[in-house]
């Protein structure tokens, strides 16, 4: 699948805290409604066979609305429901193996925090990366805030598109104009909320609205 800039704008991370009675997959198909961009399944806890499962279902979603669709930290998982992607973090697989293993053809994104990191991960191919955290998070504990300049100079210094995550919300989104990042990523600011489509629409109106590019 091809990856532009505009593939970044509103990025949506699954979390099954807020199921409410629903199907992460409903969820997922709301959130597309809603104007998400992309979508990454992220699954700390569930079994190989329940992953490949849940992630069978959200495939289904995306490639009905032509959504990119990457695993987080899975590369066993994305292979089996041939996902577009991987997402892996500085801690997991680098993004040489993670090439090897997932094939030239497939999205790898890299979680970056420093200008460093970035420069690296473009380096070694990756195809996108996810830099944060923007703001303090209450979805990742252990994640290290990273300035706004920070960020703008990490965009500035690498070519491949580039997402800010962390703590994002409909409140402090446009904190990011003139950063120079090419969307959003979103978790709780999407799939906490009573209503999952309506959320999405707000922020995805925000997101177009600090990005530089014509949306």
């Amino acid at each position: 699948m091809k990856l532009d800039r505009k593939s970044m704008l509103l990025y949506a991370i699954t979390d099954r805290t807020w199921l409410k009675g629903e199907t992460l997959s409903n969820q997922v198909e709301d959130t597309i409604k809603g104007g998400a961009t992309f979508i990454q399944l992220r699954e700390k806890n569930l079994s190989f066979n329940d992953f490949v499962k849940q992630a069978e279902e959200i495939k289904s979603v995306t490639d009905k609305y032509n959504i990119p669709f990457v695993i987080n930290d899975n590369i066993k998982v994305a292979l089996a429901v041939d996902s577009d992607g991987v997402h892996v973090g500085q801690e997991d697989i680098s993004v040489k193996e993670a090439r090897k293993l997932i094939g030239e053809d497939k999205i790898i994104g890299v979680s970056a925090q420093t200008v460093e990191q970035a420069v690296l991960a473009e380096k070694e191919g990756a195809d996108y990366l996810g830099v944060g955290a923007v703001f303090p998070t209450s979805t990742k504990s252990d994640a290290n805030c990273i300035s706004l300049k920070q960020l703008k100079e990490i965009s500035m210094v690498v070519s491949i598109p580039i997402v800010a995550i962390g703590g994002i919300n409909e409140e402090n989104v446009e904190e990011l104009k003139g950063t120079n990042v090419d969307g959003i990523c979103v978790i709780s600011a999407i799939f906490s909320k009573p209503n999952i489509f309506e959320a999405t629409k707000k922020l995805r109106k925000l997101s177009e609205g600090i990005v530089d590019y014509e949306v």
